[in-house]
């Protein structure tokens, strides 16, 4: 569950306000005139989904692998395909 908290309470109450929202929810949106335009997160929880992020990435990448959605190729005829492709 996210839970927001506008501008102005974080330009009154500062770190506060967020920490007293992140003690509770994982993340926080932070409004500005009344839309929403940012998500704070402790930093941990953002390590999580980057590793998340990397978790599927690997995933999709042994997928194509699998599926044979790749080259194998030396460093040197990659460079080269990738001159020829301009």
């Amino acid at each position: 569950m996210v839970s927001h908290i506008s501008a102005n309470d974080l330009k009154i109450k500062g770190v506060a306000a967020i920490e007293a929202i992140l003690a509770a929810h994982s993340e926080a949106i932070v409004s500005v005139r009344g839309k929403d335009r940012f998500v704070v997160m402790n930093l941990a929880h953002h390590h999580y989904l980057r590793e998340c992020e990397l978790a599927a990435a690997l995933a999709e990448s042994r997928e194509d692998m699998a599926a044979g959605r790749c080259v194998r190729e030396s460093p040197e005829a990659h460079l080269l395909r990738l001159d020829t492709q301009v």
